[in-house]
């Protein structure tokens, strides 16, 4: 590991919001940096789009509407707090809990 590469802040199984928009979720995946396509940074307007050098983490998320996947920069993300489960039709797939406000990914077990 380069000592450039960022740290994740969040982790897989933490419910978090977006910093600007109206929907939260919870992370099942997280990548070191940008990995997905240009097309969809460019579609990102400019005044809003996030650095690619830093975590990207993948979300079961939800707003007032709906549920959908997002894919969002690290600096886009502060921790829900709330302590209201996600919604997420697919939560159940991967996950266990909420317990204390974490999810837990189903095979594994921590310490």
């Amino acid at each position: 590991m380069s000592d450039t590469m960022q740290t994740a802040r969040f982790f897989i199984g933490q419910v978090v919001r977006h910093r600007i928009f109206p929907f939260r979720g919870v992370i099942f995946d997280v990548d070191p940096e940008f990995d997905n396509t240009e097309e969809w940074y460019q579609s990102i307007p400019e005044e809003v789009r996030p650095r690619k050098d830093q975590p990207f983490y993948h979300l079961l998320a939800e707003n007032a509407e709906t549920e959908y996947v997002a894919y969002v920069s690290e600096q886009n993300l502060v921790a829900d707090d709330s302590g209201h489960p996600i919604r997420h039709p697919n939560v159940g797939e991967f996950f266990d809990g909420p317990v204390e406000g974490v999810y837990r990914l189903k095979g594994q077990h921590r310490n």
